[in-house]
């Protein structure tokens, strides 16, 4: 055997490069995976971070106007306003006048007539004439029996008893006259007539309807109103009741005179809350003299008041908890700072704060849940 056959072989050279070429590959594709992995969870973790942090929006609070209005819904009234009922039992034999008409104090507005009324007047008036009848012969009869007295030709006794019986006849008259005189006065509510100078407003009888005195269920024949002035009865709720004073003026709007206001001023106040709905009732006097404001109408009242530039927020800035009213503000560092406020007038979708903010605050416009004293967050300002 040669020694030829006995050299060792050896692995071609491309073998090995291309070994040394897979392995490299390898490392490389394993040391990027390692990168990779760790960078996603970098990524992961500042993400998770970053979300730790509730970002919020911020917003100033606004100056209100020095003087800014309160607006409440009203219900305009007659400055007088009168129902008028039969005070007779009969039937409408005339009607003077009908709704929209001008009535001054007095006028007469129907009259009624009275059979029953009548014939209980003439009955009166003749008992009246035979109460008097009775009291002439009584008091003739009285006198003869004094005359008779001085000649000592009838007792004392029966002369008393026929003064006795005279004093009881005029008594009668008395009465008899009373009684005339009260259907009489009866009689006079046949004519109805005006209170004071007004509007007819309403007018519910007919020519030839039966009216009856004092029928609980039956509605007024007439209604009289004042319209030259007007009441107007505005429910301020309790919140805002020491802000309105008697004399404050007031603008009123009504919807079918879009854009036209009219001048009021507090009249009165009750002076107490309802309980049913916690307001208090206001009343305001309008002057009517144009006619233009309808009595049982709907308006709105705008009071003027002095704010002296209070702050602004939106309503949702608000914290309700145990302790009262808060807002949330960002300080330095974006740490939050509850804020204790009360608030002077709620505007629906804002408040006007009264104490507690300055305008230089940082108010979160809608605090997360769960944000207290300290907690970091990340303002957007709006």
């Amino acid at each position: 055997m040669s020694s030829d056959n006995l050299r060792p072989t050896h692995a071609p050279r491309g073998l090995r490069t291309a070994l040394l070429v897979l392995v490299l590959a390898a490392v490389v594709i394993a040391a990027w995976g390692i990168v990779s992995r760790l960078r996603g969870e970098t990524e992961l973790a500042r993400w998770t971070a970053a979300n730790a942090v509730p970002h919020v929006s911020v917003v100033q609070p606004q100056r209100e106007p020095d003087s800014a209005g309160m607006t409440f819904p009203g219900r305009l009234r007659a400055y007088n306003h009168a129902p008028i009922h039969a005070r007779v039992n009969g039937y409408i034999a005339r009607l003077a006048v009908d709704i929209g008409a001008a009535v001054k104090a007095g006028d007469v507005l129907a009259e009624i007539d009275t059979p029953d009324l009548d014939q209980q007047l003439q009955q009166a008036r003749a008992d009246l004439s035979l109460a008097r009848a009775n009291a002439e012969l009584s008091r003739t009869t009285a006198e003869r029996w004094e005359a008779m007295l001085k000649t000592n030709s009838v007792a004392r006794q029966a002369v008393d008893e026929k003064r006795a019986d005279l004093a009881a006849r005029r008594a009668s008259v008395k009465a008899a006259e009373a009684a005339v005189e009260r259907l009489l006065a009866t009689k006079a509510f046949a004519r109805l007539v005006a209170p004071f100078e007004g509007t007819i407003t309403a007018r519910y009888a007919e020519t030839g309807a039966l009216v009856n005195a004092g029928a609980s269920e039956g509605r007024a024949l007439f209604e009289v109103s004042d319209t030259r002035r007007l009441r107007l009865y505005v429910n301020v709720p309790q919140l805002h009741v020491n802000a309105v004073s008697e004399g404050m003026e007031a603008a009123i709007t009504v919807p079918e005179r879009p854009g036209q206001r009219y001048a009021g001023k507090v009249a009165s106040l009750s002076g107490a809350v309802d309980a049913a709905s916690g307001t208090s009732l206001v009343q305001i006097i309008i002057d009517n003299a144009a006619g233009e404001l309808l009595p049982g109408g709907y308006a709105s009242v705008t009071f003027a008041l002095p704010t002296a530039g209070a702050l602004v927020v939106p309503a949702s800035a608000l914290v309700f908890d145990s302790t009262g009213v808060h807002v949330a503000t960002v300080g330095e560092g974006n740490a939050v700072t509850m804020k204790a406020v009360t608030m002077l007038r709620d505007l629906g979708k804002s408040v006007v704060i009264g104490s507690g903010l300055v305008a230089e605050d940082r108010v979160i416009e809608n605090p997360p849940d769960g944000i207290a004293d300290g907690s970091v967050v990340a303002p957007a300002v709006r």
